[in-house]
């Protein structure tokens, strides 16, 4: 256990700019979809005219409001999660904070396996492989999110963020989407189709092989979170009394 005057030099650690830019990166790439998701939601709140594409979120808008609004928050705010500056700084903030993102993934997850099995979707927006794959994508994204917070509460911190890191990456499938459909969409002027679905899913292959080479660094680094304490102390201790007299002022 920590004492008090030892949590407080941690906590009073000043952010870098490289605790700052993993989630200045993941905000950036989740805009597109988070506009995308508000303009949603206001054809489903206005009542928009009934075409092919929406029909499904006007017969039926709660799923799609709930995945909208549980995924949005998921994406944003689990950005800063996986921040070690900002959780080492905030740790009480992180733990509710991620209580809060457990249940909005768990949202996002079991809403879009809803909409994938019951929304009628036409089959040049979701052909039989991107039917399957979007349910693949949504039992293992509820499954990560499961297997984290069981690992969290056996205080198994390296397995509990690797977890977390697989579920985000799924999670972030649609802002991935985004960069790889954009180019073809502009040079095909094509939106449906085979090579639609087969994109989705390379995007969310694109995502789950970052996330594995991201967890396979840490596990090489072999620095767990817990030592992070101890390695931060051990700077402000190392640090001349007069610059940590200057930092009490």
């Amino acid at each position: 256990m920590m004492t008090k005057e030892a949590e407080k030099l941690v906590m009073t650690r000043s952010l870098t700019k490289s605790d700052l830019m993993v989630p200045a990166l993941l905000i950036a790439l989740s805009v597109v979809p988070t506009v995308g998701g508000v303009v949603r939601l206001m054809s489903v709140a206005n009542d928009d005219a009934v075409t092919a594409d929406n029909a499904r979120f006007l017969d039926a808008p709660a799923p799609v409001v709930l995945h909208v609004v549980s995924a949005t928050l998921y994406c944003l705010l689990g950005a800063f999660q996986f921040s070690r500056g900002v959780r080492l700084r905030w740790p009480r903030v992180h733990r509710r904070a991620g209580v809060l993102l457990t249940l909005c993934g768990l949202l996002a997850g079991l809403t879009g396996f809803w909409m994938t099995v019951r929304y009628p979707i036409p089959t040049g927006l979701q052909g039989p492989i991107l039917y399957v794959v979007r349910l693949v994508v949504a039992s293992a994204m509820i499954a990560s999110i499961a297997v984290a917070w069981s690992s969290i509460l056996r205080r198994n911190i390296a397995r509990h963020e690797a977890f977390m890191i697989r579920a985000y990456a799924l999670g972030q499938g649609a802002s991935t989407q985004v960069v790889v459909l954009l180019p073809w969409m502009l040079i095909s002027h094509e939106s449906h189709g085979v090579t639609r679905d087969l994109l989705m899913t390379l995007s969310w292959g694109i995502n789950v092989v970052i996330a594995e080479s991201i967890i396979r660094s840490r596990a090489s680094q072999g620095v767990p979170l817990r030592f992070a304490f101890r390695m931060i102390l051990s700077q402000q201790q190392c640090k001349p009394s007069g610059d940590r007299m200057g930092a009490e002022k």
